[in-house]
């Protein structure tokens, strides 16, 4: 494993690991979501899914997470974590261990980043793993509820604690719903060509699985769709995360 700081666009420091397969068959991106890191359990065994399989994975902390990058939580948006997906692979183009097509998954905000990047540059992509992926800012609002939201706008705070680092306060601007409401999959998922696997847990309140299917069913190629039983958004339990092992590794044998 080989841990590495880039500089993104604005010139603010990204740490991403490369952990290159000996004898490489792909290469995958994995990303966090939103507040996430590239070390929290679920990123890690989708990771493990890909270097099982001989693919060389690269995993990074997105600036304004809660990670070794820069940046603070409060100013996070789509928009920086999408960007710092692009500066990534960028950057890993000039790598020697860099092919093409290459594999994308991720987790929530990290599922939409990599499923947005396959929108635009399809040419570049094998095969798209997003687990539990936010779908569109219209959607993100109904999921959240009238009450929160007006909360939200009004304080201009989303103030919670964390589900996955307790005693953690979370503090999140309403400038990120602002920017989140400019993003819809839906409007060229007919685009999304490549292999599809669509992973969600079936008490994932965030994104829910009657959300994901409106994207399931706008996909037009091969395309796989697991709802885990009883799996909240972050399947933080062992079980969860072999059930997702499991199902990706299958999907990854048969690209």
């Amino acid at each position: 494993m080989q841990k590495i700081t880039i500089k993104n666009r604005k010139n603010q420091n990204v740490v991403v690991v490369v952990e290159k397969a000996e004898k490489q068959k792909g290469l995958a991106f994995v990303m966090h979501g939103l507040s996430g890191s590239k070390e929290q359990a679920h990123i890690e065994i989708l990771a493990k899914a890909f270097r099982d399989n001989n693919y060389t994975v690269v995993r990074f902390d997105t600036t304004n997470t809660y990670g070794e990058s820069d940046g603070k939580y409060e100013d996070a948006t789509v928009t920086n974590y999408y960007a710092d997906l692009e500066d990534v692979i960028a950057w890993s183009k000039n790598q020697d261990w860099y092919e093409e097509p290459f594999c994308l998954t991720g987790h929530s905000l990290g599922g939409f980043c990599t499923t947005y990047y396959a929108i635009k540059h399809r040419e570049e992509v094998k095969a798209i793993a997003p687990i539990s992926p936010f779908i569109s800012g219209e959607l993100s609002i109904i999921a959240h509820g009238k009450k929160r939201i007006d909360e939200w706008k009004k304080t201009g705070w989303k103030i919670e604690e964390s589900k996955t680092r307790p005693g953690l306060i979370k503090k999140l601007k309403w400038a990120h719903m602002e920017d989140r409401l400019k993003y819809n999959l839906l409007k060229d998922a007919d685009k999304l060509t490549m292999p599809f696997l669509l992973v969600v847990g079936e008490n994932d309140e965030s994104i829910p699985p009657d959300h994901q299917q409106l994207l399931f069913d706008k996909l037009p190629g091969k395309k796989e769709f697991h709802i885990i039983k009883g799996a909240p958004h972050n399947f933080m339990e062992v079980k969860y995360l072999k059930e997702i092992y499991q199902i990706m590794d299958k999907w990854i044998k048969n690209l």
